[in-house]
């Protein structure tokens, strides 16, 4: 049986391929706080403020292109059993060839309405506009978890990483949580890596690797395919 590898993906991996984090992003739009532009209350009051934010991160993350470090990621499939949980709202990682992926805090690619049902559908690049409505008949919302809504798959995110043969986390200092939590899970016997540019405080057992995701991953990862033949 393959072993199994679980990637725990932050900001930091999608800047590398020219995305601003989400801070930086609205630094672009510094007139606004961050309630305003990301929390269930914002959307009450301004909705308007709130697409447009979310269109415009929306249209520069389906211009980027994955990085060698979401390539190598993917490539990881060929002999691992691999799981990627990512606190990204892009989907670089499935357009680099990543089939198992976790998006604990929502995907810039689908929207979702606002009644109870909350049915989602994929947009893909398309803006949402003021107006516009799902099956339902509710206003689309960028399905993505605001700051005071609960993050999600974090039950089935612990379990993979708890029986994860080898577990990565690559660009996220581990700041945000619950998802930075996740790295606790970990079996003691499991090869455990840190790649960020850089960290004040590494969990126990962890191995730091810093510098650049595409330039520490993609050896790390040939030296895992290399040594694990299929």
């Amino acid at each position: 049986m393959p072993g199994k590898v679980v990637i725990l993906s932050g900001s930091g991996l999608s800047a590398e391929s020219g995305l601003p984090t989400f801070r930086d992003a609205a630094g672009l739009w510094r007139q606004y706080s961050w309630v305003e532009l990301a929390s269930p209350e914002g959307w009450r009051k301004h909705p308007e403020l709130v697409l447009a934010f979310y269109n415009e991160r929306r249209a520069k993350a389906w211009a980027a292109q994955p990085n060698a470090a979401h390539l190598a990621l993917a490539a990881l499939e060929k002999n691992f059993d691999v799981v990627v949980v990512t606190q990204n709202v892009d989907n670089l990682h499935e357009r680099a060839g990543s089939t198992r992926v976790l998006h604990l805090h929502g995907e810039l690619a689908y929207a979702r309405g606002t009644g109870p049902k909350r049915r989602r559908q994929r947009i893909d690049a398309a803006p949402i506009e003021m107006g516009q409505t799902c099956p339902e008949g509710t206003q689309l919302r960028p399905d993505i978890v605001w700051f005071g809504e609960e993050t999600r798959f974090l039950g089935e995110a612990s379990e993979h990483v708890a029986s994860a043969d080898k577990v990565l986390v690559v660009g996220t200092s581990l700041s945000v949580y619950p998802a930075a939590g996740l790295v606790e899970y970990a079996r003691a016997d499991a090869e455990k890596v840190l790649n960020v540019l850089e960290m004040e405080h590494v969990p126990a057992d962890y191995r730091f690797m810093p510098g650049p995701a595409t330039r520490i991953v993609p050896p790390l990862v040939d030296g895992w395919l290399r040594s694990h033949p299929p």
